[in-house]
């Protein structure tokens, strides 16, 4: 008995030492590649990625989302929706200050929301369904719609609806305002520093409203514009964390390897990156259903996921990303099929006029898959014309509809009424942005599908509604579905707890420590 107990105790001390060894410990600095450089700080301006990056743990949003997009609190701590899904109360957290010191409170909500409105598009478009926001008092928000909108619990993260102060921006410009240059917010990290060109030094927030965190003092995001660069001061040391797409995909096995390195794919489910080829709807052989079917037949994605991009990522079935909701793999199927493509060339008519083919110019990974696809449209007789360009004039030619087939990715955010609808409804074929219905397809049974499964309750019935949506685009095709990508985020495995939301790196400094 005296052995047993003596065990026992011996394994219990095992048990704390392992529980001690592994709580989070405070203090020290980590170095993050950011590229490219951000163009500004004020997420209420900006929200190209890596503005979204690094400020998300500036500012805050409402809410954070867990893995599977559940809400979790983030600046209000709970919440209810009425019966008739029309009212959402929030309470929001009490004690909470801006990095300046000043309280937080409903007032900086509702100046944000009437903000946002002006500067934040994505932020006009989720709030479509608003009617009224309202104070009762400084810890609560009511939310009141004019009627239900399915993922209205979805819109309120960092990068989506960030939070900013009245008490800075209120009478002024916003866009002119100099604290743009010198970002207030409510998050863990306050900024300290820019060097243009070289970093930005990111510190500690000691007065926020989680105790004990931050855990880390200091992050540091180096600019190397260099993918090569990159990967080599991740293996000389100076850098700690590689974001997703830090460096080209077939560095990354080997990256892998390094001593002391962990990798993750997680940290994307709430952005569920989705490629495509845009096919040009309006004219020329792309605007025939039937040479648009051939195009799906002629791809090899397979090939794109095991070689090009090493296995990161998944062959897509159509529109939406199998990580967002009412996703259904229950469609027409598209295989590799290069005899189907010719037969349905033929049938189309095609005789082979020359078709442009527009590559993404983000680095020699997207440079590969344009060899690849060009090399699988040739094989099937399609009379391809490679348009080399830079992000510039890509984001031109995409923007004022000049291309035949272009490569393009886009993110999703965690339900089709946000980030899928915007590139198949009528609504949104407009010149000036590479993001909306750049392919020009119209359908009106799609536009009204759509429409009604935004609003539609219960969430049955939006899932039978996005089903006949994503049915009758793949028997369309009005874009060719490549494939879901994936980011991976390569860290040292010192770091501890990077990636714990559904935003991953961009919100993920607050639980963030270094293993000692």
């Amino acid at each position: 008995m005296l052995k047993r107990s003596l065990a026992g105790i011996a394994l219990a001390c095992l048990m704390l030492s392992a529980a001690v060894a592994q709580a989070p410990k405070a203090g020290g600095a980590v170095n993050v590649a950011i590229q490219p450089e951000p163009p500004g700080l004020m997420l209420a301006l900006i929200q190209n990625g890596p503005t979204q990056m690094v400020a998300g743990n500036i500012y805050e949003g409402l809410l954070r989302y867990g893995p599977k997009l559940e809400p979790q609190p983030g600046l209000a701590e709970s919440w209810k929706v009425s019966e008739d899904a029309k009212t959402y109360t929030f309470a929001l957290k009490k004690g909470v200050t801006w990095h300046d010191g000043k309280p937080f409170t409903s007032a900086d909500v509702l100046f944000s929301i009437e903000t946002l409105k002006l500067t934040h598009a994505r932020a006009r478009a989720n709030l479509v369904q608003l009617d009224k926001v309202e104070a009762p008092d400084e810890s609560t928000v009511v939310f009141t719609l004019k009627q239900p909108f399915g993922p209205f619990l979805g819109i309120f993260e960092v990068g989506s609806m960030p939070m900013i102060p009245k008490h800075i921006y209120d009478g002024t410009d916003v866009k002119t305002n100099p604290a743009n240059n010198t970002p207030i917010g409510t998050g863990p990290f306050m900024f300290k520093e820019w060097q243009k060109g070289s970093f930005i030094r990111l510190v500690k927030n000691p007065n926020y409203h989680i105790k004990g965190k931050p855990y880390l003092d200091e992050i540091y995001w180096h600019v190397i514009p260099d993918a090569a660069a990159r990967s080599v001061a991740y293996e000389t040391g100076k850098i700690d964390i590689l974001p997703g797409g830090s460096v080209e995909n077939f560095d990354v096995p080997r990256l892998s390897k390094l001593k002391d390195t962990c990798v993750t794919g997680a940290g994307w489910e709430f952005f569920s990156p989705h490629s495509w080829l845009w096919l040009n709807n309006r004219s020329g052989p792309t605007a025939n259903k039937l040479f648009r079917q051939a195009v799906m037949y002629a791809l090899d994605r397979d090939f794109a996921k095991d070689v090009i991009w090493n296995g990161l990522g998944k062959v897509a079935t159509g529109p939406s990303n199998s990580a967002i909701r009412f996703y259904s793999d229950a469609v027409p199927k598209y295989d590799f099929n290069p005899g189907k493509a010719k037969a349905l060339l033929k049938e189309a008519g095609y005789k082979g006029e020359k078709v442009r083919l527009l590559p993404l110019p983000y680095g020699e990974t997207w440079q590969r898959w344009a060899e690849a696809v060009r090399q699988n449209l040739q094989d099937v007789g399609i009379n391809i014309e490679t348009v080399a360009t830079d992000v510039p004039g890509w984001n031109q030619k995409t923007a004022e509809w000049d291309y035949d087939i272009a490569f393009t990715y886009l993110y999703q955010y965690g339900d089709p009424a946000l980030g899928v609808g915007r590139n198949y409804v009528s609504s949104q074929i407009a010149k000036g942005s590479p993001f909306n219905n750049v392919e020009g397809y119209s359908n009106p049974e799609i536009d009204k599908l759509f429409a009604d499964g935004a609003v539609a309750v219960p969430d049955s019935k939006r899932a039978e509604l996005y089903l006949a949506a994503q049915k009758k685009l793949v028997e369309d095709v009005p874009v060719a579905w490549l494939l879901e990508l994936q980011f991976p985020t390569i860290t040292r495995c010192k770091v501890k707890d990077l990636v714990t939301t559904a935003i991953g790196v961009n919100d993920g400094f607050r639980d963030a420590w270094i293993d000692k």
